[in-house]
């Protein structure tokens, strides 16, 4: 069986690197803050790595207002503000009814240039820019270094208008189509798909678009297939994107074939939207999935190689029992972390009944992350 082995020791080989600015997050409805968060897909895909005990290296930039305790530090621009997001659930329901919020670029850091990324080599290279950080010579670089590089669309197709609101382009239009080719795998959202011809783009690289409780559908050149979804209670779906891209790198690192790591980024996905802000997972949860990717690895008789570019696509026997025990092993953890939720809203229309009547508009704490660090949810500020 080839794989790769990121944790062994005697690899000098960092297993993954990931390219993206942190955010701060800020969730508002009916004009009020109802959550501040640290936010940016790169927070979301360490989240997931660190909880796969996946080791990887992150380059990020931050301004000198950056608020939030991190694993991995990132670079500060003391000339620069941290980029900042606001997200108005309410008028994306009003104004899109596809949309499940509208999104506006308050602050912008600046972006992330080829000289900012180590001198080294990786496995895994994942292009994650939420705020127009990521420039096309900067995934130029990413491509030389890394063995596979796999792209959120997000982060070369979005656009800002002068009041921050953020709107797409189409990928031929966004600068970085001539890079495809060089590009393993590149992932889009249902909306985000539409920007882009996939029957063509399938031609250069693989495809994955997700479908939200659809699960995600995975093209290539030479075929296509479906990947079941979990079933989730939406609270947000901030990171939901992100989150399943977390998973379905770390199974690839883990050595799942493509069809089973998408099957874990589905459950990620899912247990991130229902959540406020990055999710805080149950440590037992976490132990269970774990124990279920190596058993899978174990009775599996292909891996995933990334110098290798005939990729298996097929799904290999016992897919839908591995489908099956990821689906009881969220189920048996469901009392526990709906204990730690309990506060928390059944649906993004009432997101502001996160906060308890007996709080009295004072802060109050969630847990964000595996780490245990505290955010701050406030009641009625303007």
């Amino acid at each position: 069986m080839v794989t790769t082995n990121p944790q062994n020791q005697n690899n000098p080989v960092q297993s993954v690197l990931i390219v993206g600015n942190y955010c701060h997050d800020v969730l508002l409805q009916r004009g009020s803050v109802v959550a501040e968060t640290l936010g940016g897909a790169a927070s979301f895909i360490s989240n997931i790595l660190n909880g796969l005990s996946v080791s990887f290296q992150l380059t990020s930039k931050v301004g000198l207002d950056f608020k939030y305790p991190v694993s991995y530090d990132p670079i500060v621009v003391p000339t620069s503000k941290t980029t900042v997001f606001h997200a108005y659930f309410d008028l994306g329901f009003s104004e899109n009814a596809h949309q499940d919020r509208v999104l506006k670029r308050v602050e912008a850091c600046d972006p992330i240039n080829p000289s900012d990324l180590p001198d080294k080599r990786f496995d895994f290279g994942m292009a994650v820019g939420v705020g127009g950080e990521i420039l096309p010579e900067t995934l130029a670089k990413m491509v030389e270094i890394c063995d596979a590089v796999f792209v959120d669309i997000q982060a070369l197709i979005r656009a800002f208008e002068k009041n921050g609101t953020v709107r797409l382009v189409g990928l031929k239009e966004s600068g970085f189509y001539h890079l495809l080719p060089r590009v393993k795998f590149l992932k889009a959202s249902e909306e985000e798909a539409l920007f882009m011809d996939v029957e063509e783009v399938r031609k250069w690289c693989c495809v994955v678009v997700t479908h939200g409780k659809d699960g995600c559908e995975v093209f290539w050149k030479d075929g296509e297939m479906k990947i079941g979804p979990f079933v989730a209670n939406q609270v947000d779906p901030t990171g939901a994107g992100d989150s399943f891209l977390g998973g379905f790198i770390g199974g690839l690192v883990h050595g799942l074939v493509v069809p089973d790591a998408a099957l874990l980024g589905n459950l990620f996905g899912s247990l991130t939207v229902a959540q406020i802000g990055l999710p805080k997972f149950d440590l037992r949860l976490l132990q269970r999935v774990k124990d279920e990717v190596q058993r899978r690895k174990l009775h599996s008789t292909c891996s995933f190689e990334t110098r290798d570019d005939k990729l298996s696509f097929s799904k290999p026997p016992g897919h839908e029992e591995f489908h099956a025990s990821l689906a009881s092993t969220k189920l048996v953890s469901t009392c526990s972390i709906q204990e730690c939720q309990r506060d928390q809203p059944r649906s993004p229309r009432t997101v502001e009944q996160v906060i308890c009547p007996q709080c009295n508009g004072q802060p109050k704490m969630l847990v964000n992350s595996v780490f245990d660090e505290p955010i701050q949810t406030v009641q009625g500020r303007p």
